[in-house]
């Protein structure tokens, strides 16, 4: 099945980077402001979703799915909502980190809720791809200059981290001691990161 990329309205500097990680046959979400990327992403929406608080509806001659401005759901969280109704199972976030830090805060609970239902996911952003390590054990290759792993859900235990610059072995990482940020994979090798218990937020920081 077709990938669902959902395009948030944060601020995108270096399109070329995110454009990277795009495909032809993605299904693309348009979130409100996020319209405002689709020219320098160069995609067409599939479906747009808003309130139009933050950008006016273009009247596209695409299926449009107008919200009432007071919700529960953000406009990206009721995006991916309506993906899932609709069976996508695997998701890119776009556009959804920066600016505002209780959106940003908002949308990496995005990535939870998806690994939670057993789906793939990950954001992306100027400078990093995000995703959740859970069930299985995630590889980290050279082409990043840093990974960061956080505890975001308040258990990870049984954390084991080969073939990196700050190895682990049955560790833990709790929300008040946040040690796992800025480690570099071992030069020539692929570094892997698993877990027991909980859930981590795996930040991968590109070069500049």
């Amino acid at each position: 099945m077709r990938r669902c990329v959902i395009v948030g309205g944060a601020d995108i500097a270096r399109y070329d980077r995110v454009r990277a990680h795009l495909r032809e046959d993605d299904f693309f979400i348009c979130c409100d402001s996020g319209l405002r990327h689709r020219a320098a992403l160069g995609v067409a929406p599939d479906l747009i979703v808003g309130d139009f608080d933050s950008h006016e509806d273009p009247h596209l001659n695409v299926e449009t799915i107008v919200l009432p401005r007071e919700k529960d759901d953000t406009d990206t969280v009721f995006a991916v909502k309506e993906a899932l109704r609709r069976g996508f199972q695997d998701f890119l976030l776009v556009g959804v980190i920066g600016g505002r830090l209780d959106h940003t805060l908002g949308n990496v609970s995005i990535l939870l809720m998806l690994d939670a239902q057993g789906k793939t996911a990950a954001a992306v952003d100027d400078f990093s791809e995000l995703e959740v390590v859970s069930r299985r054990p995630v590889e980290i290759d050279g082409r990043y200059a840093y990974f960061s792993l956080l505890n975001v859900t308040g258990v990870a235990r049984g954390i084991t981290i080969r073939n990196a610059k700050y190895p682990l072995t049955d560790a833990e990482i709790t929300c008040e001691y946040q040690y796992g940020v800025s480690n570099e994979v071992l030069p020539g090798r692929t570094a892997e990161v698993s877990l027991e218990i909980g859930r981590l937020l795996l930040i991968k920081v590109l070069p500049d």
